[in-house]
């Protein structure tokens, strides 16, 4: 197909060369292009955005294609896919528990010679620091790190009598508080919690003093008592007492959205959705930490970044000083006051902007003040496994489907069959 010709006047030609020039001059200027593949969407994804065109500016060299691929489940899908065609990128964000699955395959770039002589290690906490390693190698540098919270809806506790905000730091407080508000605003259907999500499910059995993969051991725990106690008080939220709407159990986001909506009075969450939620109900929204059943324990949860191992050498350079920026002090206070995604770095907080988000948002305090008791995750390739299962086994209990004892017990007996084939 042949396409039309057009005149230009000398003026618009001047114009279009001129434009042109200026295209050819920054492309030269950019010597590398970084391929960055992450799960970032609304205003994180804008805060990011912002935060890469200040890397950009510091290195011109470097021009960043950050790319949106979906949620952390579709990352893995879609980089498992796209390693036999060689179509993956350079750089990739990856969930704290998920990136095992690659390091292990030799997917990922050992980043500890980076590491070691950039003066970021030091200033990394020593949870951050903890996160990326994987048999004794730095995988990944952690960029946004969370733990689960409490929220609360205060305008709906007071709709249903509740003047004051009760305490719940135990299961039982937090299903008192969840019966008062379904049983007295019925009839506008507001519920009483959100039905717990994956990362809110963990928190829930680390604070019963348990675990679905001891971090240490690697033993399996789905089977444990105190695992099966967990599972039992959340199904009974949903099927039994039916203070939680099934929607939220077949869709994550079903609940969360009904939450910001004013429907739904509690909610486990991450401090990632820290910003959103208060954008969305302002000072009625109140960040509680998460009940202690038993103990006082929450997983950090969050997302590294990885540099692919088959990238070329100038673009794992490059990866990398994307990456250590995006760890740095300036980049994560604006990352932790925009998002409520936690301080990776101990200078964060003498950053204006971090300082100014702490002394004003009481909520972003919360997941801080949890670090004393939270605990990394299990990273080998079974967890993926586990995890990708493991909904369809929660949806099932929820349900009322199957008995929560032994869903768990044959789940556990699944997970350490393939363990053991993974090996």
């Amino acid at each position: 197909m042949q396409l039309p010709r057009y005149r230009f006047s000398g003026l618009s030609r001047l114009v279009i060369y001129g434009l042109a020039s200026l295209t050819l001059s920054t492309s030269a200027v950019a010597d590398t292009s970084v391929e960055f593949w992450h799960s970032f969407s609304n205003s994180s994804g804008e805060t990011l955005e912002k935060i890469i065109e200040k890397f950009e500016a510091e290195n011109p060299d470097i021009q960043v294609e950050a790319k949106n691929i979906g949620n952390y489940n579709d990352i893995v899908a879609k980089l498992q896919a796209a390693i036999p065609a060689k179509r993956y990128p350079d750089a990739v964000i990856l969930e704290v528990t998920r990136y095992g699955l690659f390091a292990d395959r030799g997917v990922l770039e050992d980043l500890t010679p980076y590491l070691e002589k950039d003066p970021l290690k030091d200033e990394l906490f020593e949870f951050a620091r903890e996160v990326g390693v994987y048999e004794g190698k730095n995988y990944i540098v952690p960029f946004n790190s969370s733990t689960p919270v409490l929220y609360v809806n205060k305008g709906i506790l007071r709709s249903a009598g509740m003047e004051t905000v009760p305490e719940m730091t135990t299961w039982d407080q937090i299903t008192d508080v969840a019966r008062t508000v379904s049983e007295k605003l019925q009839a506008e259907n507001v519920k009483g919690i959100v039905a717990p999500g994956q990362f809110a499910r963990w928190g829930l059995v680390m604070g019963n003093d348990s675990d679905l993969i001891d971090s240490r051991s690697g033993n399996v725990l789905l089977d444990s008592p105190a695992t099966i106690e967990a599972y039992q008080w959340m199904s009974d939220l949903v099927h039994t007492w039916q203070l939680a709407s099934a929607d939220g159990v077949t869709d994550e986001s079903a609940g969360k959205n009904a939450f910001t909506a004013g429907k739904v009075a509690l909610n486990i969450n991450s401090t990632g959705n820290y910003s959103g939620l208060l954008d969305a109900l302002g000072e009625d929204l109140l960040v509680l930490p998460m009940p202690c059943n038993a103990v006082c324990r929450v997983p950090i949860g969050g997302a590294g970044i990885g540099i692919l191992e088959g990238a070329d050498q100038e673009k794992k350079d490059a990866a990398y000083k994307l990456v250590s920026y995006l760890a740095s002090a300036e980049a994560n206070a604006i990352w932790f006051a925009e998002t409520g995604y936690m301080p990776i770095n101990a200078n964060t907080a003498d950053v204006d902007v971090a300082a100014d988000a702490l002394a004003t948002q009481p909520g972003i305090r919360v997941a801080i003040d949890q670090l004393d008791f939270a605990r990394g995750r299990p990273r080998p390739p079974v967890v993926t496994w586990m995890r990708s299962r493991e909904y369809d086994m929660w949806q099932a209990m929820a349900l009322g489907q199957r008995p929560v004892e032994e869903t768990l017990q044959e789940f556990a007996e699944l997970t350490r069959a393939e363990a053991s084939r993974t090996e």
